[in-house]
């Protein structure tokens, strides 16, 4: 059993910051990227950022650049989303997601292994 448990959500201010954590726990399982993605209210789950757990390498959709950062610690098992300049639209249910081979990294389907998600609530 893999699971994914996500942390660091929360209300805030329009500008303000928040940190994501995402530490995955359970049976080792192999691992290409971590990903995570958010759900609004009424929208479908959207690609936030991914990062392949090897290399390092990122993503980011277009909305968020330049604002949050996706990170890893592979000693913790742990990846973490650093959102900073937040906007009310950054309101939703961020996921944590785990994929265990290549492929269209913006895309959910891909992605095998997923958190309960944390509530961020960005006020205007």
């Amino acid at each position: 059993q893999v699971q994914l448990v996500e942390s660091g959500g929360g209300l805030v201010q329009t500008g303000g910051s928040l940190r994501l954590s995402c530490a995955a726990s359970g049976r080792t399982f192999s691992r290409y990227a971590m990903g995570w993605f958010c759900e609004a209210p009424g929208k479908e789950r959207e690609f936030v950022a991914t990062i392949t757990w090897s290399g390092g390498t990122t993503a980011y959709a277009d909305s968020v650049k330049g604002r949050f950062t996706i990170s890893r610690d592979k000693a913790k098992n742990t990846v973490y989303l650093q959102m900073n300049s937040l906007k009310p639209e950054d309101t939703a249910v961020y996921y944590c997601a785990a994929a265990q081979y290549a492929g269209t990294y913006y895309v959910a389907k891909n992605y095998d292994y997923w958190g309960q998600g944390t509530q961020v609530t960005v006020s205007s």
